[in-house]
């Protein structure tokens, strides 16, 4: 199988590598695959369910890659299969591991990963679940969806709940083919599932996404559509040629096809080439097509010299060269609004944003172990003072402690935004922070409450030293 992945991506590779172009690449298409979720699906006698033998993965190997490809930042999330066999308990057991695992690679290497959280699909109140603590406790920097989980597809309006959960975090969601089931398994015999089934998957997903209005009911979401698009740009023409005739003959509902698509983004992995790129330029915009490299269901030497060979293309295209740092870097850049300098500006403050309706005031209870109080706080300080002065949306960080047990701190936080908290959890400053007193903190309760008088705020408030 291992011949057969290669013998398929070395058509892409014809042309070489160093292509004068050395534009950071950001790759919001790279698997993580852990020791438990290998042993699930063990158990579950499910580790050849796509065909082929699932690759291996370490946090190490992959920076090796990211290093030695050009990219700056990865993007992980979860591949097939969806970790799912009917027992809701396993999965949500399996699905949290899986998360964990990937805030504890983010906070080792903030500047290099971000993560998109794991859902344990179809139960859709597990879903909620996860979703909600992934995004507002682990600080997960999006969604994974499973384009079908046991026959049901995204679009079906028993997901409504959660996109409806989805959309009031402004959710980025990363689509990802599985094999479809109930299915005829005689169907795959032609080989794996990516070289066919992955793309059709995809395209059924996204088109009953389309004809349920997903995208145009919940308008704070945006989605990631995989390998290149998949089928779309040759099946939305053909949705654009026929759903006036549907529609005339009552057999649709009215769709707003391109008010759908205009929420779609694509990255490019499976097929990164100028041609992939002009046909999804026929059904979206430049800003919206993104570098990926389905690392490491790939050999890294081959994507190396796929990565290098697009950069490469696109410089020299006379039609995309304009578009060559968007699509390697920028889109990805502004889609997961990722900050590239968060150096504090000599202590001074940033003008800070007004409260929003969907703001956070916060009381964070923190007991410290009594060796590590001086240390503990000499952190605590420095992340306080920092996001004062360079968070705009951090309004307040104020920390008192008990008069006869100064180990009980509580830290009064107020953001303008349920973005800026976001922002917050995943800036280099607080990563440090979390990382490094860990082990210092025997207990946290985050308690969230609502002020009495919402006129009435501290601002720019650092944390006094206690």
């Amino acid at each position: 199988m291992q011949k057969l992945i290669l013998l398929i991506f070395s058509t892409i590779t014809t042309i070489i590598m160093n292509a004068g172009n050395n534009l950071s690449a950001i790759d919001v298409h790279s698997h993580i695959i852990t020791a438990d979720y290998l042993s699930y699906l063990n158990d579950n006698n499910a580790l050849m369910d796509d065909g082929y033998p699932l690759p291996s993965w370490d946090e190490q190997s992959h920076l090796d890659f990211m290093d030695s490809t050009g990219i700056e930042r990865s993007i992980l999330s979860l591949s097939s299969p969806q970790p799912w066999f009917g027992d809701v308990e396993e999965s949500k057991a399996i699905v949290r591991s899986i998360n964990r695992m990937m805030a504890h690679t983010k906070q080792k290497h903030p500047d290099r990963f971000l993560w998109c959280a794991a859902l344990p699909q179809p139960d859709i109140e597990s879903s909620i679940e996860e979703a909600v603590f992934a995004l507002d406790s682990l600080g997960a920097d999006g969604i994974k969806l499973a384009t079908s989980v046991a026959g049901q597809y995204l679009g079906d309006p028993a997901y409504d709940p959660l996109m409806k959960v989805l959309d009031e975090r402004k959710a980025v969601i990363i689509l990802h083919p599985v094999k479809p089931s109930p299915v005829n398994d005689s169907v795959f015999t032609g080989g794996p599932i990516f070289i066919y089934e992955y793309p059709a998957e995809t395209t059924r997903a996204v088109l009953n996404m389309i004809a349920h209005n997903v995208m145009t009911r919940f308008q704070n979401i945006k989605i990631v559509v995989p390998h290149a698009g998949s089928f779309l740009p040759y099946a939305i023409p053909r949705l654009k040629g026929g759903y006036p005739l549907l529609l005339k003959q009552g057999l649709s509902e009215p769709i707003d096809i391109e008010g759908n698509l205009s929420r779609l983004y694509y990255d490019l992995a499976g097929g990164p080439s100028p041609q992939a790129i002009k046909m999804l330029l026929t059904i979206t915009d430049p800003e919206h097509i993104m570098f990926g490299t389905d690392y490491p269901f790939v050999p890294s030497p081959i994507l190396e010299k796929v990565a290098a060979k697009l950069k490469n293309e696109i410089a020299h295209d006379t039609q995309l060269s304009q578009y060559d740092e968007d699509i390697i870097r920028n889109n990805a850049l502004n889609l997961f609004k990722i900050e590239t300098n968060q150096s504090a500006q000599n202590g001074s403050m940033t003008e800070k944003l007004p409260m929003q309706h969907d703001g956070i005031v916060r009381l964070s209870k923190i007991k410290v172990y009594p060796q590590y109080l001086d240390e503990y706080m000499r952190y605590a300080i420095e992340v306080g003072t920092t996001s004062l002065a360079t968070e705009p949306g951090v309004l307040t960080m104020y920390a008192v402690a008990d008069k006869d047990n100064p180990c009980n701190i509580t830290i009064l936080e107020t953001y303008s935004s349920r973005d800026a908290y976001k922002k917050h959890i995943a800036s280099e400053h607080f990563q440090k922070y979390k990382q490094g007193t860990l082990h210092m903190v025997e207990s946290l309760i985050l308690d969230d409450v609502t002020p009495l008088n919402p006129n009435n705020r501290l601002i720019n408030t650092i944390l006094p030293d206690l």
